[in-house]
């Protein structure tokens, strides 16, 4: 088998939203030949039950905690006196899913589409309507990607996707794990130097 490296990762994990500009140029500087696969985590199910007051005050001093670890990362608080949060992460990951079976390249596209609404425009991505207009946004097909946000085999990859991640024994997010020579190993996440990454994965190459 090929040497792999897996992102693993919840299109609303704040932490992968931080971890953006990192990854990008980690992505960029990889071995050519090493193949990338990007796995959904799958942080909260769903839920129609509003965010409980401490974790909302939880969640806002995370991206404060973000803000101050990682120089640059923006984020509107405004989601939090404009939306109604619910714990519930699973929508936005099956919306991924969704895209990506129209086309590989709505993968990434769509998740940053729903960090984006979700960081930067105070928009709820746990609501069905607001992945609806980011998959028209991104330049899906809205019918089919309607058809196919919870349709049984969206639903059965993003099971298989969170399996496969518990599996390598990944519970939080962002990850990364090479795949080389018939061993899997962690890389250490950093949120501010790339090149501490790609030395470690060229070294177990």
């Amino acid at each position: 088998m090929p040497s792999t490296l897996f992102y693993i990762h919840d299109p609303m994990c704040s932490w992968c939203w931080g971890f953006r500009p990192a990854l990008d140029a980690l992505l960029e500087r990889l071995p050519p030949d090493l193949v990338r696969e990007r796995l959904l985590g799958g942080l909260a199910p769903d839920s129609d039950q509003p965010m409980a007051d401490a974790l909302r005050e939880q969640l806002q001093e995370t991206w404060h905690r973000i803000q101050a670890r990682i120089p640059g990362t923006r984020f509107d608080f405004a989601f939090w006196t404009r939306c109604a949060p619910r714990r519930s992460t699973w929508p936005a990951c099956r919306a991924v899913i969704a895209a990506r079976r129209q086309d590989p390249a709505y993968d990434q596209a769509m998740t940053l589409a729903i960090q984006r609404a979700y960081y930067l425009e105070a928009r709820n991505p746990s609501d069905p309507e607001t992945l609806i207009s980011l998959a028209a946004e991104i330049g899906a097909d809205t019918n089919r990607f309607v058809h196919d946000l919870n349709c049984a085999h969206t639903r059965s990859t993003l099971a298989q996707e969170i399996a496969q991640a518990r599996a390598m024994g990944v519970d939080s997010f962002p990850a990364l794990v090479l795949a080389c020579s018939g061993s899997r190993w962690r890389i250490p996440v950093d949120y501010t130097n790339p090149d501490a990454m790609l030395s470690t994965i060229v070294l177990l190459l």
